[in-house]
């Protein structure tokens, strides 16, 4: 059965990730085109350096070919950003892409992508899955061979990636960045961006060294996530090689991680805040900010400061977009390193972010370090701590009971202002901290966040709700 989490269809490879669900996934992706009228235009089809990703994408193809929709696909391993971008931009009604993002790399699957280059809603993915289960019961899908499906042109092989990059250097002061001749260290994880953000840079004149630039389908045997465990090498070279920066991404390049100038670690809440403050103060725009229930609240101070609003979605960058569109954001992100820039694509892109990261340092003559504490100055500190906890699956009913039916919540010191059942459960406290237990939507896990002003009370609140779950 094909199920959709908060980042799409995920599943281990050669458990649910096999070839006979895969072309289950383009039969009913098929269903749903014809049935939209919208089959005729076709479906742009790209994939990243996992694991049989090149080979799923032909394997959807063939299927695609045998209903007669053509298929463009890109040819060679891409960020999905481009995808995203290639849908919205030539008006396609649909993209999808072979990646399980930052997901260990046991994991592949798919994200699907609609009209405008937005994630598809949890409405439009529940009627894949239900294309998906009426496919199933009716028996054998019908394939055409790829080499075939291609000498027919059903199938076209294509490389759209410099009208992508175009369009982010169109959209950055590249002149500021160019009189800076800055030095640049990237780490892309093994994955897809080094050839975007190196070309974007190189252009700007920018120095900029590789590390873990090779294809390693096991990605270094870490999880391809710029977390702060993941980044101690990066670290280390911007120490040693006094870097200006140093930027990571993750596997399919949609997630930005950040070294600042002095070897440092910047959470993606940080680069949240300073890329708002960067439009806010040094840009000049105007505009609400949107975060999910697991980002920093420390928006919503910024946000007020400036008379504007910050507001909160469930997690899924879905949620984030949609909001966008309807009050005219001009950021939005998450804490898992995630954010989109109101004019450029309706979704996750860590190469522009990145870019916009290295045209903040070049305009405001400032490093990264000084515009953190800047930032503090204005608008206070705060300490983030997030954990993951893996769960027998007998036990998900019993704390979903616990969560959601009887709404059953730790006792803090702190006061309890209100509490949410937006996604998870998320306790709001009366001095601005908060904390949230949420099943993830991509993986087996439940994670707490906790946010307050310093980093004991925030581990101690954690510890505190994974006892109360018996975790």
């Amino acid at each position: 059965m094909i199920q959709f989490g908060t980042g799409g269809w995920r599943a281990v490879i050669g458990d649910g990730f096999t070839r006979q669900n895969i072309q289950l996934l383009a039969k009913a992706m098929s269903m749903k085109m014809k049935h939209e009228g919208v089959e005729q235009e076709g479906i742009v089809i790209g994939y990243d350096r996992r694991f049989l990703s090149k080979e799923a994408v032909k394997w959807a193809c063939e299927v695609f070919a045998a209903e007669g929709i053509r298929c463009l696909f890109v040819n060679r391993s891409s960020p999905t950003p481009l995808v995203m971008f290639y849908v919205e931009k030539h008006q396609m009604h649909y993209g999808m892409m072979v990646t399980a993002s930052h997901n260990p790399a046991i994991y592949n699957g798919f994200k699907v992508f609609t009209y405008g280059g937005r994630d598809a809603s949890e409405e439009q993915t529940r009627e894949i899955e239900a294309y998906a289960a009426e496919a199933e019961r009716a028996g054998e899908i019908a394939v055409i061979d790829y080499e075939k499906a291609r000498a027919q042109g059903l199938v076209t092989e294509f490389n759209p990636l410099n009208e992508y990059l175009d369009n982010i250097i169109a959209n950055i002061n590249m002149q500021a960045i160019r009189d800076r001749g800055l030095h640049i260290v990237l780490d892309p994880m093994y994955g897809v961006s080094q050839t975007s953000i190196k070309t974007i840079l190189s252009t700007a004149r920018c120095e900029v060294d590789l590390i873990h630039e090779a294809h390693d389908t096991l990605f270094g045997r870490r999880m391809p996530a710029p977390s702060r465990d993941a980044l101690t090498e990066l670290c280390t070279y911007v120490r040693e090689m006094e870097c200006d920066l140093g930027i990571a991404t993750d596997g399919d390049a949609d997630r930005l991680g950040v070294i600042d100038d002095q070897g440092c670690y910047l959470t993606a809440n940080d680069i949240l805040m300073l890329l708002y403050y960067y439009l806010l103060q040094y840009k000049g725009w105007r505009g609400p900010a949107v975060r999910n229930v697991a980002t920093t609240h420390i928006l919503d101070r910024m946000a007020e400061a400036f008379g504007e609003t910050c507001y909160e979605v469930p997690v899924g960058f879905k949620h984030i977009s949609a909001k966008m569109q309807e009050t005219g954001a001009i950021i939005g992100g998450e804490s898992s390193g995630g954010l989109t820039v109101r004019g450029h694509i309706n979704g996750k892109d860590g190469i522009y972010a990145a870019s916009l990261l290295v045209e903040m340092i070049a305009v405001t003559g400032k490093k990264l370090s000084l515009l953190m504490e800047e930032i503090h100055e204005k608008y206070g500190r705060s300490t983030m701590e997030e954990c993951s906890y893996r769960f027998p699956a007998e036990r998900t009913a019993e704390l979903k009971k616990i969560l959601f039916e009887d709404r059953l919540t730790p006792q803090f010191a702190e006061p309890v202002s209100r509490v949410s059942y937006l996604d998870g459960c998320k306790i709001y406290f009366e001095n601005g901290g908060w904390i949230i237990a949420r099943f993830s939507g991509t993986e087996p896990l439940l994670r707490i966040f906790c946010e307050m002003r310093d980093a004991e009370t925030a581990q101690e609140y954690c510890r505190i709700f994974r006892e109360f779950l018996k975790l």
